[in-house]
């Protein structure tokens, strides 16, 4: 299973900006909820062959006196329950603060293992500035700059060794589904109405830990188990916390699952944090269903479904080739249908095509369309073969594979959705020297 780093601190310590550094990517992924003042980052980090989820808990406005017991506790709580490991960052030029040794109390408590990452070290001679940050009682003190990329190397290689893989447990080889969501869009009635019982998982934020629950299930003469996060209920106003703690279950629901059907509120839309969502689960190469829930609250003409999935394809794509399906959880419509259409995604997840056959029908498009010259170079592709890997990815063999460019490899994606049935799959292509 997929580990989860998050990364905690009080504002302007330089958080996004080591980010962005180790997801290798230059885009904070904002949640535009009106009213909201801090970013949420979900992103994918790479080293050593090793792939991890890392999350930028955002910076903190003090809107209180009594700030620090109330909302950095709640996110960072959150973090703790979630995340595997946690990076506590501090600012060298600043040094220790009154919020710094707030937040070191309560990581303390937590039994996380914690790494204590010194920001703004530009050079060796801001090195020795940094020692003030062992009175924390930490056991690792990492300085870097996550603005020029100085010391990241050595935080990244210790990431890997403390984010050990998991000892996959003995079961059978069953597909997992997992139901994920912001709040409120009908997570817990979906669950429900599969399950055939009232059973909602009511938790309350601190101390919780990776209560998601796993259900055998038997449908369609098939097995499979569904990952419940539906472990939040509305209580009054739902908070920007309870906004965030849903994304981490979300996200860690994610790692656990081989397929998600992801539930959105059919009166609002696929809004920014839907989206988010959507993207990792791209990214970890997840089986995808896009469930359009309360489907039966929406005054409809003959063209309000089409409408509504064009305008959801359009904030997924370029990866389009997903079921989008409108249901109603309360009215019990179209609820098995969805979970056939998982299972059919789950299939498609695992499917190798034959070498001869891939190469049969991929050499043919890219002799009705060859790639583009680059700089007088004409590109040939000769040969086609899928990787051995568990989600479908896909090796080109050509003369000069650093000239193709994104559009050409969306035809090459396109072309093999066209002609294999990869609906809701992400799929990879690489292209390497013959």
């Amino acid at each position: 299973m997929g580990k989860i780093v998050a990364i905690v601190g009080r504002p302007n310590v330089g958080k996004s900006t080591l980010f962005n550094r180790l997801i290798e990517e230059r885009k904070a992924i904002v949640d535009d909820t009106s009213g909201v003042t801090r970013d949420r980052h979900y992103g994918v980090s790479e080293w050593g062959g090793r792939e991890f989820v890392v999350v930028d808990t955002g910076g903190y406005v003090a809107h209180s006196s009594d700030f620090f017991e109330t909302a950095i506790r709640k996110q960072v709580e959150i973090a703790m329950a979630e995340a595997d490991l946690l990076l506590f960052m501090v600012d060298v030029a600043i040094g220790v603060t009154d919020e710094d040794e707030a937040f070191a109390r309560v990581l303390r408590k937590s039994g996380k293992p914690v790494l204590v990452v010194a920001n703004k070290v530009d050079n060796n001679e801001r090195i020795p500035a940094a020692s003030v940050f062992w009175k924390f009682g930490f056991d690792e003190l990492f300085t870097l700059s996550s603005l020029s990329g100085f010391g990241t190397g050595e935080l990244m290689d210790k990431i890997i060794e403390l984010l050990q893989p998991d000892e996959e447990p003995e079961e059978l080889e069953l597909p997992k589904i997992a139901i994920i969501g912001r709040p409120n869009v009908g997570k817990s009635t979906l669950t429900n109405t599969l399950v055939g019982a009232e059973r909602n998982i009511v938790s309350d934020i601190p101390g919780t830990t990776r209560d998601s629950i796993h259900t055998r299930y038997n449908k369609f003469g098939k097995e499979f188990l569904l990952i419940d996060t539906a472990g939040i209920r509305k209580k009054g106003k739902v908070t920007e916390d309870i906004e965030f703690y849903s994304v981490m279950r979300a996200v860690r629901a994610l790692e656990e699952c081989d397929v998600c059907m992801l539930v959105i509120d059919a009166k609002d839309g696929m809004e920014a944090q839907d989206v988010n969502i959507f993207n990792l689960a791209d990214k970890r190469h997840k089986g995808i269903v896009i469930l359009v829930n309360k489907w039966d609250l929406v005054e409809k003409d003959s063209k309000t479904a089409e409408v509504f999935k064009k305008e959801i394809e359009e904030k997924i794509a370029p990866f389009k080739d997903v079921p989008i399906l409108f249901v109603s959880a309360l009215e019990k419509t179209r609820i098995h249908k969805a979970l056939e259409i998982a299972l059919e995604v789950y299939e498609n997840r695992k499917r190798h095509i034959p070498t001869h056959k891939v190469n049969e029908v991929m050499l043919a498009a890219i002799e009705a369309f060859n790639p583009p010259s680059v700089k007088g170079k004409y590109i040939k592709i000769k040969y086609v073969t899928q990787l051995p890997t568990h989600t479908p990815q896909f090796a080109f063999f050509a003369n000069h594979p650093q000239y193709i460019k994104d559009p050409y490899k969306r035809y090459l994606e396109n072309k093999l959705r066209e002609n294999f049935n990869f609906s809701g799959v992400p799929v990879g292509i690489f292209f390497r020297k013959k």
